[in-house]
């Protein structure tokens, strides 16, 4: 396992697989200013990047990013145990090559027995892969831990919210938790932007449980929504007092098709 090396899934398809074209996309993405935030935490779209590029790159232009990182995605594929982690090798980009962190993926599964080790969950997921090329280009070396969530069980997404705040606060460094989400899915963009601010306002408020329960009772399609009730819980038992919406768009506004759209939210959560 401690040579495994993940290939890349997407490039090509969901962003540039060439590297200078993929530089040049990223600058143009993150060219956003403003006061940068401490985050603990944070919500970052996955679609193409032609699509979410925009809000995502907005959200890493804001933070003060570290060089430690977990990342959160839904399982899109399907394939694999639950809760799915790697804890040795790295990943490939057009890029370059990402080390995991081994050591805090061994501090999280010590704490939290539903995770497993388990590379073909994340073989063909592009929810986590497209969050790399960002970090790359914007902080160079950095590691990190990545994680499918494939179940929808609040009890097991608080629990391995309070095991990630648990090994981070026992870690020397500061680790941020990036939870890969898109929001409602394929419903009009009047309707899609109605939900979506159901959903944002309960992150806002720093609260999982009213999250978990709006997306359920709602019917809103985020499918990182289990992401996202961890990276809250997390974020809260590490103190964080706020979060700060940095951007909204739906894929209407760069399609201009409006009768079934996909949501995107960048949104920061910090002390």
């Amino acid at each position: 396992m401690a040579t495994y090396l993940r290939q890349p899934a997407v490039a090509g398809r969901f962003y540039p697989g060439d590297p200078a074209t993929l530089r040049r996309d990223i600058h143009q993405y993150v060219s956003v200013t403003g006061n940068k935030i401490h985050a603990m935490g944070c919500v970052a779209p996955h679609a193409g990047y032609m699509y979410s590029g925009h809000v995502a790159g907005a959200v890493y232009a804001r933070l003060d990013l570290p060089q430690r990182y977990i990342i959160l995605c839904p399982n899109h594929t399907g394939v694999g145990e639950p809760l799915a982690v790697m804890s040795a090798g790295s990943w490939r980009t057009p890029l370059g090559n990402v080390s995991i962190d081994t050591g805090l993926a061994k501090a999280l599964m010590a704490r939290f027995p539903l995770l497993s080790e388990d590379e073909m969950a994340h073989r063909a997921e592009h929810a986590l892969e497209v969050q790399l090329p960002f970090l790359q280009e914007l902080v160079g070396d950095f590691k990190f831990v990545p994680i499918t969530v494939g179940t929808s069980r609040f009890d097991a997404l608080s629990a391995l919210g309070i095991a990630m705040a648990d090994a981070i606060e026992n870690d020397a460094e500061r680790v941020l938790i990036v939870a890969s989400s898109d929001m409602n899915h394929y419903e009009p963009d009047g309707r899609t932007r109605v939900k979506d601010k159901k959903a944002i306002d309960k992150i806002l408020a720093l609260d999982p449980k009213g999250l978990y329960d709006t997306v359920v009772k709602e019917n809103i399609s985020m499918c990182g929504f289990g992401p996202a009730v961890s990276m809250l819980t997390a974020a809260k038992r590490m103190g964080a007092q706020s979060a700060q919406l940095i951007k909204y768009a739906t894929s209407g506004d760069v399609s201009g098709d409006l009768d079934a759209v996909v949501g995107y939210a960048g949104i920061a959560v910090g002390p």
